[in-house]
């Protein structure tokens, strides 16, 4: 289950500007908000007025102890209904944060994701360290390609239309699956004509971001369906979304509680072909990859030399 071959889909591998990341096994990009207004975990690491550079490093070497395979660091909230930072803000978010991981020797090897929009924050964040730029606009910033290529970062482009203030007020598709392949697709080929190589580039699309509950829900089992129709592998963050609460019918359920949720959520994208999941809770989420695998190992084992059941050969 949590092998890149039990999923049906041969290992493969991202490059980015700090060297490749081998994907024969599901790799966990742990969450790193330096915002005061994240829907989980804001304020956590920025007090509102300054990153919190103690609590950053302290958090970031938890996630790594824990599994976590990369850090992606992100400045601005892209929360439903978020007002947007000016780039300026985010960046003096980021870049000290960024710079303080790279010093700091049990994480100076870890890969580092620089979560934005913007390509001026992108060339921020890479001059500062970061390895790989995830941008959830699907490369909205016309700059951003350029960027990527001439610094030779790993890519993940997400699916969004319009921005996080406006992106749940009128969600429209015609049929969800066909259009954000198709749209990823572009955002692809935008990215492979501005010269960034197919192996640096993961799609996204975009858990929650201008998509109904069901939507979502949908859209965690496409794995399969996005990585052979844009050649390319798939991330899927459903971490602590809404959507999981809309599941369990239950409208009040704060994020806190939705630890199994995304869990769950996460088994299921592995199984259906993602490559990589981004997660708050790497910790949990690394032991559940690991009971999962283990147990389809264990079966693996025991029925090599046992004829399958009459009832299943036929």
């Amino acid at each position: 289950m949590t092998d890149g071959e039990s999923n049906g889909f041969a290992p493969a591998a991202w490059v980015h500007a700090g060297g490749v990341l081998s994907l024969d096994r599901p790799r966990v990009m742990a969450i790193v908000n330096v915002t005061p207004d994240s829907f989980f975990d804001g304020g956590q690491l920025h007090d509102g007025a300054s990153p919190r550079l103690s609590a950053i490093l302290e958090h970031a070497r938890r996630c790594v102890r824990h599994g976590a395979d990369l850090l992606d660091v992100g400045g601005e909230s892209t929360r439903p209904g978020a007002e947007p930072v000016a780039p300026e803000q985010e960046q003096a978010r980021v870049v000290p944060a960024i710079e303080a991981m790279r010093a700091d020797p049990e994480l100076r090897s870890i890969p580092i994701s620089i979560d934005t929009r913007r390509a001026s924050v992108a060339a921020a964040a890479v001059a500062a360290g970061a390895s790989i730029v995830n941008d959830v606009s699907g490369l909205a910033d016309p700059q951003m390609p350029a960027l990527v290529a001439r610094t030779g970062a790993g890519l993940v482009i997400g699916h969004l239309r319009g921005e996080p203030r406006t992106m749940q007020r009128e969600v429209r598709f015609a049929h969800v699956l066909r259009e954000i392949t198709d749209e990823l697709a572009t955002s692809v080929e935008l990215a492979l004509a501005a010269g960034v190589e197919r192996p640096r580039i993961l799609v996204d699309p975009g858990i929650g971001f201008g998509k109904t509950a069901e939507q979502s829900a949908a859209l965690v089992a496409a794995s399969g369906w996005l990585r052979q129709a844009t050649g390319c592998p798939v991330l899927i963050g459903a971490s602590r979304k809404s959507f999981l609460r809309a599941i369990v019918g239950d409208p009040e359920q704060p994020a806190s509680r939705r630890l199994a949720g995304s869990l769950a959520a996460a088994l299921v994208a592995v199984e259906r072909g993602a490559s990589v999941l981004r997660v708050h809770d790497v910790g949990d989420t690394v032991q559940a990859l690991t009971v999962a695998r283990s147990i389809q190992r264990a079966f693996e084992v025991l029925a090599e030399d046992v004829s399958p059941p009459r009832e299943a050969m036929h």
